[in-house]
């Protein structure tokens, strides 16, 4: 067993432990083919419906989380026993947000230290959480619409984490046995209607401005979330460039915090707030514009690539 450590407010507080479950890596996904959308995971051979192999496994991710560990291990050893014919070529597939329709979408606000510098506000003493709704959620490769109601569409990379097991007032020591895995986030944000009163709400939930995935990148995987290296492009214009060792309040201290408020239960999303660089804090501003392509890329985690349309 290794042991880490993350930061939160007053320096280290949260020993880690690391342990690799067998079976091997599994990186799950919900996907669409035929006009189906099923569960599967990330193969040598492109994308794995893991129902093909074992029909008796549920045909949503939410329902997989729910079975527990056993879950999991039903869906590695699916993977393990796949063949040529059950994986498809990724780029045959359209992949959907890996939790297409969570019961909750949790985000923090003002949690990395260099973000909180660029914009000149004291570390918060207490998280800060907002909500979004599934309607934001998009895939990997679909379009963010950029809305007629305004232009000022901003970039937000965000390591998220899901839930998967149902969790109230769960412990900063226990909080890593209720994360079933993490993903890459983008939370799109439109500056004018967020800051136009003290609730952000109508600026953070425009339909598609919440891309997530591509996989769902099982916790085990991870040995540390707290340094990961994030960042976000656009076109390949390198924007934001930081790591998750910046986090104020770090993970446990969010689930903790969370559940003591709010049961958590599988499938439900929480991200963890976003780094320096976005494009309300720049000179002169740096909003996402029609026709350029935004990749948000998680050290470990994968690498999230949405287009911008102009809305029609």
């Amino acid at each position: 067993m290794l042991e880490s450590t993350a930061e939160g407010p007053s320096g280290p507080c949260y020993p880690l432990p690391v342990e690799l479950k067998p079976g091997g890596r599994l990186r799950l996904c919900t996907f669409r083919t035929d006009g189906e959308a099923t569960l599967g995971a990330e193969g040598s051979g492109g994308i794995v419906d893991l129902r093909a192999v074992d029909a008796t496994l549920p045909a949503t991710l939410i329902e997989l989380l729910a079975l527990g560990d056993a879950g999991l291990d039903r869906a590695r050893r699916a993977l393990a026993a796949a063949r040529d014919e059950h994986a498809r070529p990724r780029d045959g597939v359209q992949l959907l947000p890996p939790i297409p329709n969570p019961a909750k979408i949790v985000c923090i606000g003002l949690n990395y230290r260099d973000h909180a510098a660029e914009v000149k506000m004291e570390l918060p003493q207490y998280v800060t959480a907002f909500a979004k709704w599934p309607n934001t959620l998009i895939g990997d490769g679909a379009p963010i619409v950029i809305p007629a109601e305004s232009h000022r569409v901003d970039y937000e990379a965000e390591l998220a984490f899901v839930i998967g097991k149902r969790a109230h007032h769960v412990s900063e020591a226990d909080a890593y046995g209720v994360i079933a895995g993490y993903t890459c986030f983008n939370d799109v944000s439109v500056r004018d209607y967020q800051m136009r009163t003290s609730q952000w709400t109508l600026g953070k939930v425009f339909d598609t401005h919440g891309p997530c995935g591509p996989f769902l990148v099982t916790s085990d995987e991870i040995g540390d979330p707290h340094a990961l290296r994030i960042s976000c492009s656009i076109d390949g214009e390198m924007l934001q460039d930081s790591s998750t060792s910046q986090l104020v309040f770090g993970i446990p201290r969010l689930v903790a915090d969370l559940s003591a408020v709010m049961t958590l239960e599988p499938g439900d999303i929480v991200a963890t707030g976003t780094p320096a660089g976005v494009g309300t804090s720049r000179e002169p501003k740096r909003w996402i514009r029609p026709g350029e392509r935004v990749r948000v890329e998680i050290e470990g985690v994968g690498r999230l690539e949405n287009p911008a349309v102009a809305a029609s």
